[in-house]
Formats: structure tokens, sequence, C-alpha cells
């Protein structure tokens, strides 16, 4: 599933405050109080910005934040109660976007992550790629290792809209209309799609690793870590 904002945070009162009013608002917020659930959460979900603290229970947000530097590049805002200009310097210096003191107005830090969020919109990625498989949305070409992927323009305009949705349920009624911008095309149309695509990425078509089939909802991209 995607999310809008993932808080990683110990203090629970606070986090689940912060998520409560963000979800509140509209903005789509999940938690996680530790960084071993914020490892767990990145193996089923995606998020678009994360709130981040310093201090977390088993182990230093600093330390999360360079591992994550390291798969992603999502926005990453830190939010703490330490006020030292050098906690400041090393946040930002390891790949934080922006450094927020606790306490903390949540209508301010609400505007602050939309205004974020909204930057981001108007930067998708150019591709995807894991190390297997490569979608360059710009060339509209998909490879597997080096070798293009024979796929028509609609077959790609699908697989492109299933990636930059990752983690998320699409719906047979939202492929429709985003894809085909149609909402009256059949079931039997769609499937067909997917399994050419499935048949020209998945390397068992029949068991597929890339495009799951969520049973009476629709269908979802699940990404390879590189």
């Amino acid at each position: 599933m995607t999310y809008d904002c993932l808080m990683i945070d110990d203090e629970k009162l606070l986090a689940d405050s912060t998520a409560e009013y963000f979800n509140l608002f509209g903005v789509k917020t999940a938690i996680a109080y530790s960084a071993a659930e914020c490892r767990d959460f990145f193996k089923e979900n995606t998020a678009k910005l994360l709130l981040l603290d310093i201090n977390l229970g088993d182990g230093s947000g600093l330390t999360l934040c360079k591992e994550l530097r390291e798969t992603m590049e999502v926005p990453i805002l830190f939010v703490s109660a330490r006020t030292s200009d050098d906690d400041q310097i090393a946040a930002l210096s390891i790949g934080g976007d922006d450094y927020i003191q606790k306490p903390y107005s949540l209508s301010v830090l609400l505007a602050k992550v939309r205004a974020v969020l909204k930057r981001c919109k108007g930067r998708e990625p150019e591709k995807y790629t894991d190390g297997r498989l490569t979608v360059d949305f710009q060339a509209k070409q998909a490879l597997i290792g080096k070798e293009p992927v024979r796929l028509t323009s609609l077959e790609f305009k699908l697989l492109a809209y299933l990636i930059q949705n990752e983690g998320r349920v699409l719906s047979k009624q939202e492929l429709f209309e985003k894809v085909w911008e149609d909402k009256f095309t059949g079931d039997g149309t769609l499937n067909v799609h997917i399994r050419k695509i499935r048949e020209a990425i998945e390397e068992r078509p029949g068991d597929p690793e890339y495009i799951l089939t969520v049973w009476g909802d629709g269908y979802k991209f699940i990404g390879r870590r590189p």
C-alpha cells in the first residue's frame, strides 16, 4: 500500500495524535514506533515522505536515515526534541531534508508536509529499476536485463501505471478510467493485457512476483529491492 507519510517515532501518544490529525485532513499516514517496524513497513508498503525522530527505542534515527538513503530518495523530515546545532547539521548532512523541533504545532507541521508532498508531485521518477526489470517512463521502454521487452503502447501504459502506484491495490474500475480512459472496458480485456504483461516480464507468469492479483479487488505491483 502507498501512504503519503510514514511517521517513525517511539513516542506513541505523539505519533498517534499526529497521524490521526494528518489522516483527518486527507494526508494518508502510517506509524512505525521503532526502526525495526520501519523496515517491516517497507517490505510491503511505500511512503512519499518520512517524519523521523532522532531518538528511537531500538536505535538512532540518524543511522536509520543513512540506511534508508541507500534505497530511496523520498523526503525525510527529522522531528526531534534535541536542540543543538550539531544534531541539526548531522541530520541534514546524512540526507535529511528538514529539521523540525518538538514540541510542534500540528497545523504548522501539516502545512509543511503538504508543501513537500506538492513539490514532490511535480518530480515523478523517470524510471523504475531493480537490477532485473527496468522501465523507462520517458522513453516508454521496458528491459529485462539489457533485453528490450515487447509491449504494445497500451500494455506499457498499464505497466507504468501499476509501477507508479507500487504497493497500492488498484481496482479494475480505476484501471479502466486511468489507463483506457473508459469506464466501460470489460474485465476480459483487462485480464488479457495483464496476462500478456506477465508473460513479458515475469520469470514464472503463472506464479507472478511483480503483478499480483488481489481477488475481488484488483491488482497491485510489488517492486523488488535492488
